[in-house]
Parts: C-alpha cells; sequence; structure tokens
C-alpha cells in the first residue's frame, strides 16, 4: 500500500515542476525546519545553515522535473541534497579560512572579532538544544549512523564498513533516523 505522505509530497514536486509557487511554499513549510537543523549542525553557524537551505529549495525550484519518486523519497532527497550543499558550504568556508589566516599571517594583520548578539546566541542555543535532544532520542544504531553520514560525511558503504553492518541495514537505519528526527523537529521537538 502506498505511503499517502509520500504520493502527497511527490505530487508537490510535480506541481513545482509545473512552477507552481504555492507547493514550493507548501513543501518548504514542511522541511525548513529540519533541514536547517540539518545544515546547522554541520556548519555551526546560523546564517550559513539558511542559505544552505534557500539553496536547497532554489534547487528544488530548478531541477523538481527531473526528480523520480521510484529513485528515492522526497524527503530522503531534500536531506540528501542539503547534506551535499552542507558539506560543499563547510569545505568552501575551511578553505577561505585557510586562505585568511594565511594572508593575515603574511600581513601581520588582525581583523576584528565580531560578538553575536544576544539574540542570536540565545537563537542559536534554543535551536542547538533542540537538535541535540531530537538525536539523543534517536536509538544509538540511529543516531551513530546518521552523525557519521551528516557530520563526518561518510558515504553509506563507509558508515557499512566502518560499523561492520551491512548496506542495507545502515540505508534503513538512517531513513528511519530521519524520520524520526523530522517529527520531532517538526513538531516542535
Amino acid at each position: 500500500m502506498a505511503d499517502p505522505n509520500r504520493t502527497d509530497e511527490a505530487a508537490l514536486v510535480a506541481r513545482i515542476a509545473r512552477q507552481d509557487q504555492s507547493a514550493l511554499s507548501e513543501l518548504y513549510d514542511r522541511y525548513v525546519r529540519v533541514l536547517a537543523a540539518v545544515a546547522f549542525k554541520i556548519l555551526g553557524s546560523i546564517e550559513e545553515a539558511e542559505e544552505v537551505v534557500l539553496d536547497v529549495f532554489c534547487q528544488v525550484w530548478r531541477t523538481a522535473a527531473s526528480y523520480d519518486a521510484r529513485r528515492s523519497r522526497v524527503d530522503a532527497w531534500l536531506f540528501m541534497l542539503t547534506r551535499s550543499r552542507s558539506l560543499d558550504r563547510l569545505r568552501a568556508l575551511q578553505r577561505s579560512a585557510r586562505a585568511r589566516n594565511a594572508s593575515l599571517q603574511e600581513a601581520h594583520v588582525q581583523w576584528p572579532i565580531r560578538e553575536a548578539d544576544t539574540a542570536e546566541q540565545l537563537d542559536l542555543i534554543e535551536r542547538r538544544s533542540r537538535v541535540n535532544a531530537a538525536l539523543e532520542r534517536l536509538p544509538d544504531e540511529q543516531r551513530r549512523v546518521l552523525e557519521l553520514a551528516y557530520y563526518q560525511g561518510l558515504t553509506h558503504t563507509q558508515i557499512a564498513a566502518q560499523t561492520g553492518k551491512p548496506l542495507g541495514t545502515v540505508k534503513t537505519r538512517i531513513r528511519l533516523g530521519l524520520n524520526k528526527l523530522r517529527d520531532a523537529l517538526g513538531n516542535g521537538g
């Protein structure tokens, strides 16, 4: 029996492919919080996480016509896009920081460090707390594979090799863990 939520989300993507902005808005509203939480966990920055989520939904708008519901669920597709964009952004930030540090050392210049304002710090603490609480509620085996995939950037095959678990088991644990995180964070977790 087909999952009605999966069918509904695939229909949303089909509408997005026909340039239906309300469908994009609905998909965005469903996933923005959990995708931002995933991006934030990887990047450690609210601003960068928000940029990644915007990039993901811009990509969804541009590429919705190429989405194939037989290949993956909409949520899996969105998480993959978010993870990929977040890791790309993290690598770019690391390269930029190395280049900036090298330039600063060469020029013997010190950049002033901007203190985050109190509201931003509180928002950051709250988001981090929500994501960590949601992760802590996951079974250990699901949390472990998610951490390896999303925070260490390992592929499913690499996780299977590292944990000694079959590839199918790793994929199932990731899918179940992501679904539980989405539910927890989507409901005010």
